[in-house]
């Protein structure tokens, strides 16, 4: 085909102003305009063709493509829950190594400030390890202490346990003689067992053996992640940015950072309200001359770490030894004070040091924490609280809010008597 653009231009936008009907005049001055001035582009009019999407109302549209959006969507977390429990290790290491990061960040910033940042993070991490060790070395020696008068006390205890089983309230008694009967009938279908089964138990024991192995893989991934997370994480994320399209670098760096102040305030805050759920219950422990007073605080402060469930089992043996050394009044004095300091947790530690940083409804927790331990266990109830606060974190900082309902709702009677 030959001729000038002008030519050709006029050759296209002919057929259309046939077809438009009212385009023809328009398209004289059209052609005159981009004589006067060839650095404009012609003007090309298509026209519309009526679709299927224009006979269907407007609400079943737009449905439909929100029902395609979900899907599509379901389909994504599905896919990365799937990634995640092939590669449950990785994945523990890494979360493990951001819980770290988290915490050791303000010291090796301390440090950095006269030091370089690579030796600031080895400096850091010796410092907590040594504090680590030292909280194992003071329990060890604290139980091996009392580990002598602990057992007398037990003895007395269990008396004390047996005699209230056979005289106390309760409906049932039980003898001394009956109860041990059947702590002899259990050793005795113990031993029974493991005759029977001691080649699957060997094979199994073998076979768990490995899972030692896979313990000091995700340390070793965890502590190698960490050590370059802390020396050089702002460049390894400049690096991350830098490989994005220049329209999302900002909406992705507003949205990771919105996630990582709350997975940050989440795990240091996690930290400082444990350990203050521990040390006021070693010293209460301590108080009332419980026994273990300082295993058991520690006992309380790694429980904090399990939402909803670590708390009530630490309570539970800090009872049960308190019912073993000193009776049935001590237990109840031990469930009620270590009761109060779960309440001054929730009611004052938690809004104290967490603040708006991780501000969850309890029923989304505790959902959070049921779903989380129905499909991966414990790992599940640990992890699925903060999952839950960085995704809300994430998506309340990229999603744009609408103005917020004030006032009473009103009733569905008065929405349908409005005209």
């Amino acid at each position: 085909m030959t001729g000038s653009p002008r030519d050709l231009a006029d050759r296209e936008s002919a057929p259309v102003g046939e077809e438009t009907g009212g385009a023809e005049a328009a398209e004289p001055s059209e052609a005159a305009t981009a004589a006067a001035d060839p650095a404009t582009p012609p003007t090309v009019v298509v026209a519309s063709r009526p679709t299927i999407l224009d006979a269907l109302p407007h609400w079943l549209v737009r449905g439909g493509i929100a029902a395609w959006l979900g899907l599509g969507l379901l389909i994504i977390i599905s896919l990365v829950f799937f990634a995640t429990f092939k590669l449950v290790p990785v994945v523990v290491g890494l979360f493990i190594a951001l819980v770290f990061t988290t915490l050791l960040q303000p010291l090796v910033s301390f440090f950095a400030r006269v030091m370089p940042r690579y030796a600031a993070t080895f400096l850091a991490l010796g410092v907590a390890v040594g504090v680590v060790a030292g909280l194992m070395f003071y329990v060890i020696t604290s139980v091996t202490d009392q580990w002598s008068t602990l057992a007398d006390q037990f003895n007395t205890g269990i008396d004390t346990i047996v005699n209230f089983l056979e005289h106390g309230p309760l409906p049932l008694h039980l003898t001394e003689d009956q109860i041990f009967a059947q702590v002899h009938s259990l050793v005795v279908k113990g031993q029974e067992y493991l005759r029977t089964n001691a080649p699957t138990l060997v094979s199994e024991a073998l076979a768990n053996a490995g899972a030692v192995v896979d313990v000091f893989a995700v340390l070793a991934l965890a502590l190698f992640c960490t050590i370059f997370f802390l020396a050089s994480g702002g460049r390894m994320w400049r690096w991350f940015l830098n490989e994005l399209p220049a329209r999302l670098r900002e909406p992705v760096h507003r949205a990771a950072g919105a996630g990582w102040y709350t997975f940050a305030g989440y795990a240091r805050g996690t930290v400082l309200v444990a350990a203050t759920d521990g040390i006021m219950a070693g010293i209460f422990l301590q108080l009332i001359g419980i026994p273990l007073a300082a295993p058991l605080g520690v006992l309380v402060f790694i429980g904090a770490f399990i939402p909803l469930l670590g708390a009530p089992a630490a309570m539970a043996v800090a009872m049960i030894v308190a019912l073993a050394s000193k009776g049935f009044l001590t237990m109840i004095i031990v469930c009620l004070g270590v009761a109060g300091i779960g309440q001054i947790e929730g009611h004052i530690l938690q809004p104290l040091i967490m603040g708006k940083q991780v501000s969850l409804h309890p029923v989304v927790v505790i959902i959070g924490v049921a779903v989380g331990t129905y499909s991966a266990g414990l790992l599940g109830a640990v992890i699925a609280v903060p999952l839950i606060s960085v995704a809300w974190s994430v998506y309340s900082e990229l999603h744009v809010k609408d103005a917020p309902v004030i006032g009473e709702l009103p009733a569905y009677s008065e929405i349908r008597t409005k005209p």
